[in-house]
């Protein structure tokens, strides 16, 4: 896939991985912001501190760290991001739940409802899901799928919400099994 000289491929790998890393600080910076409003020190927000970590693990770069955290504590200027949650069904009665913080909630709600929609699921009301989530690593039950098309129809709106930018966590209690799992990658 080389160009006609070593800069076409560099400039090629360089735009790939610029674009990923952006995706990344932009969450990053979402969530440092978000946190930086229930306090601007570290010391005492833990939720700041867990974020500012991730990011530098990240490496992103610490003037953007600083600008999210004046951002959120109300001294930066843009856009002021809120923590907003998602539930809804997907095919075969499967649960969502999704986390997500936003500068826009109308923008964000259409993206999420128009992916339920084309992925045959619908957008649920505050608290539609909530119970099945209320331990989000463990969910109270899971929907066995045995249907290949309905599992790469569940697991595709999953990874397309994922994709989504203001999107940060996304809960399912979908279960495939692992010969259906691996017939579908």
């Amino acid at each position: 896939m080389s160009g006609h000289s070593k800069w076409a491929t560099i400039k090629r790998d360089k735009a790939a991985n610029d674009s990923k890393k952006s995706q990344v600080f932009t969450k990053l910076t979402r969530a440092i912001t978000v946190a930086a409003k229930k306090g601007s020190d570290p010391e005492s927000n833990s939720t700041l501190r867990l974020a500012i970590d991730k990011a530098k693990e990240a490496r992103m770069p610490r003037d953007n760290i600083e600008r999210a955290i004046q951002k959120g504590s109300g001294g930066g200027e843009g856009a002021q991001y809120e923590e907003v949650i998602y539930e809804g069904y997907g095919p075969e009665g499967v649960a969502f739940y999704i986390h997500v913080l936003t500068d826009n909630r109308n923008r964000t709600v259409s993206e999420i409802r128009g992916l339920f929609s084309r992925y045959g699921g619908s957008l649920g009301s505050a608290g539609s899901t909530a119970y099945i989530f209320s331990d989000l690593q463990n969910p109270a039950f899971d929907i066995e799928v045995r249907d290949a098309a309905k599992a790469k129809s569940i697991l595709a709106l999953a990874e397309a919400l994922e994709d989504l930018d203001d999107v940060s966590e996304v809960f399912t209690n979908v279960k495939v099994p692992d010969e259906l799992l691996n017939s579908l990658c």
